[in-house]
C-alpha cells in the first residue's frame, strides 16, 4: 500500500473499516522494524467472531501492563454483555458493539483515547503507546503504556553545592515534570505541551504560574518556538540556539539547569521553564546577566556567606577574563607601574625564557584548555589523572625547559581557578573565550586596549535582551523602585526581607512574604 506524508512528514491516512487495511498499511510503515511488535486476534462474541489487532513497539513499552489490561482481560475473561453505550442507547452494529465494550468496559486502563486518523495512532506508537484497531470500526484506540528507557533521579553533575536537595533532572520528560510538580503544588502552574522536530518530534513543556507570567512573555516564547521547522531535536541546547535572538553572541541569553529547585524558584518568580524531552537540563526564560551568578545554595546559607559567594563570583569574572591581558599589557608597556621588587622578579625569572611574554602565555593558556578538553572526554577517574598529570609534571616541565616562567604559570592557574568559581559552565566557557579577545587587545595596544575591549563588552552586554528583559537588569534599567530590583543582585538580602518577586512577576502580584 502507498502511503501519504504531507509537507510536515506527516501521514495523511485515516483509520479504515477494513482490518486488513489497517493491517497493510501499518506493515508499509513498520516495513523492517525489528523491533515492532503486532499481533492479530480472535474474539468469539455472541453473534459471530471479530478480528482485533495490537501493535506497539518493543523497548518503549511496558509490556506487562499491555497482558494485564488487553490481552488478559479480551481473551480469557471475556464475557457476554449488552452491547450497550454509557448513555444506554444500543450500538449500531456487531463492529461497533464491540468497539464500544472494549472501550468502556473490557480494558482495564484509564488513559485510553479513539483516534481516527492513522497518523495520529502512528505517532502514539512511536511514543510508546499500544494501538487497537477493531474489524469494522473506523477508529482506532490508543492505550498509554509507555516505559521508555532512562536512568534513574540521581545528583546534580555541574551544579553541585554542600546544601539543598540532592536530585537533578534526567532524559524522561514526564520525571522532570514531575519534580516540578513535587516543588510546587499549585493549581495555577500549568503545562503547555507540543512537539517539536519533523521526524524526531521531540516533546517539550512550557511550565509556569498563571497568575504570575505575562501573557506577552508566553506569547513571544510560543511564536518563537513555532517560528522554525527542523528534524529534530535531541538535546534542550539545540533549542538554546534557536531561541537566541542574537546568535552571534558569546553570552548565553536564556538559562539552563539541571536543579528542580532552581527551576522552581524561577517559575515562582513569573518566569517559564522549558522542559524538553531527552534533556537532562530545562530552559528557563527569560534571564539576565546577574542570573548566571546566583547559585541554589545561595538561598540556603546564611545572607552573609551568600553575598560573600556572590562577590567572589563576580571578582572571579573579571580575573578570568582581564588578568593574563593585563599581565601582558602591564609588563610590555608599562613595566614603570610596578613595583621595583617585583619588576626584578618578573625579569629574573624571564631570563632564560626565549619567547616573547604574548607567545608564552598564549603557550599556556592554550595547553590548559586542551587538558581541561581532553579530561572532559575521558572517563572519571582518567579525567581527572590528566587534569593532575598536566596541571603538575607538564608545567613543570615547561619551565624547567625555559619554555615559560614561573610568573606565567601562576597567572594561567589563578585565571583557571577562578574560572572553575563561576557556577554556571556555559558562562564560565564564554569568559574563558573572552580572555584571548584581551590578550589580543592587551598586546597590541596595552592598557588602552584593555580599556576598549571592557568598553567593547558593556556596550554588547547593553544592547542584549532575553525576550523583552534587558539582559544588564537591573544595572541598566530604573523601577519605580530600585531596591526591590537590587535586593537579589551582588548583595543577596535575608530572606525575610526579600518581600517582592523580581521584575518577572505581574506587576500587581509581586508581593512574596508576609508577616502574620
Amino acid at each position: 500500500m502507498e502511503i501519504k506524508y504531507n509537507e510536515n512528514n506527516e501521514i495523511t491516512l485515516p483509520v479504515y473499516e477494513n482490518l486488513e487495511q489497517n493491517i497493510e498499511a501499518l506493515e508499509s510503515i513498520f516495513a523492517e522494524w525489528g523491533d515492532i511488535v503486532k499481533k492479530k486476534f480472535v474474539l468469539e462474541r455472541k453473534g459471530g467472531s471479530i478480528g482485533l489487532y495490537i501493535i506497539y513497539v518493543d523497548g518503549l513499552t511496558d509490556n506487562e501492563m499491555v497482558e494485564r489490561t488487553i490481552t488478559r482481560p479480551l481473551l480469557y475473561e471475556w464475557r457476554d454483555r449488552d452491547c450497550t453505550r454509557p448513555d444506554g442507547t444500543r450500538a449500531s452494529g456487531f463492529a461497533d458493539a464491540v468497539f464500544e465494550q472494549i472501550f468502556h468496559n473490557q480494558t482495564e486502563a484509564v488513559d485510553l483515547t479513539k483516534q481516527t486518523e492513522l497518523g495520529q495512532v502512528v505517532a502514539a506508537v512511536l511514543k510508546g503507546d499500544t494501538g487497537i484497531f477493531v474489524d469494522g470500526a473506523a477508529e482506532a484506540m490508543v492505550l498509554s503504556t509507555k516505559k521508555l528507557p532512562t536512568r534513574a533521579v540521581s545528583t546534580p553533575q555541574k551544579e553541585a553545592g554542600l546544601k539543598g536537595p540532592r536530585d537533578s533532572f534526567n532524559e524522561n520528560f514526564r520525571v522532570n515534570t514531575g519534580l516540578l510538580r513535587r516543588r510546587i503544588k499549585d493549581p495555577k502552574m500549568k503545562l503547555k505541551q507540543d512537539s517539536l522536530g519533523q521526524r524526531s518530534q521531540t516533546i517539550y513543556g512550557l511550565m509556569y504560574m498563571e497568575d504570575l507570567v505575562y501573557p506577552s512573555l508566553l506569547e513571544k516564547i510560543e511564536k518563537k518556538l513555532k517560528s522554525f521547522e527542523i528534524d529534530g531535536i535531541f538535546d534542550s541546547g539545540m533549542l538554546v540556539h534557536l531561541l537566541e535572538e542574537k546568535w552571534y553572541s558569546p553570552f548565553p541569553q536564556v538559562q539552563t539547569t539541571e536543579r528542580p529547585d532552581k527551576a522552581a524558584s524561577a517559575i515562582m518568580e513569573g518566569r517559564v521553564v522549558l522542559v524538553v524531552d531527552n534533556s537532562p537540563e530545562v530552559i528557563i526564560l527569560p534571564t539576565t546577566f546577574n542570573t548566571f551568578f546566583q547559585a541554589a545554595d545561595d538561598y540556603y546559607n546564611r545572607f552573609a556567606v551568600g553575598t560573600f559567594a556572590r562577590c567572589l563570583r563576580y571578582l572571579a569574572a573579571y580575573i578570568t577574563v582581564l588578568l593574563p591581558g593585563l599581565y601582558i599589557a602591564v609588563t610590555c608597556y608599562y613595566p614603570q607601574v610596578l613595583p621595583t621588587d617585583f619588576l626584578l622578579a618578573i625579569a629574573g625569572a624571564r631570563n632564560d625564557i626565549t619567547f616573547p611574554i604574548v607567545v608564552e602565555v598564549l603557550l599556556m593558556e592554550l595547553l590548559f584548555e586542551l587538558l581541561r578538553e581532553a579530561g572532559i572526554r575521558l572517563p572519571g577517574q582518567m579525567g581527572n589523572t590528566i587534569g593532575v598529570v598536566g596541571g603538575l609534571i607538564v608545567g613543570q616541565a615547561a619551565v624547567e625547559a625555559s619554555l615559560v616562567s614561573t610568573i606565567v604559570v601562576i597567572v594561567v592557574a589563578l585565571t583557571a581557578i577562578a574560572s572553575f568559581a563561576i557556577p554556571n559552565e556555559e558562562f564560565s566557557s564564554t569568559f574563558r573565550l573572552l580572555k584571548f579577545f584581551m590578550i589580543f587587545l592587551g598586546a597590541v595596544w596595552g592598557l588602552y586596549g584593555i580599556m576598549l575591549g571592557v568598553l567593547i563588552l558593556q556596550i554588547h552586554l547593553s544592547s542584549l535582551e532575553s525576550f523583552g528583559i534587558p539582559y544588564m537588569m537591573p544595572m541598566v534599567s530604573g523601577s519605580i523602585d530600585d531596591e526591590i530590583e537590587f535586593q537579589d543582585f551582588v548583595m543577596r538580602k535575608p530572606i525575610f526581607t526579600m518581600r517582592n518577586r523580581p521584575l518577572y512577576a505581574r506587576r500587581g502580584n509581586r508581593i512574596r512574604f508576609r508577616k502574620q
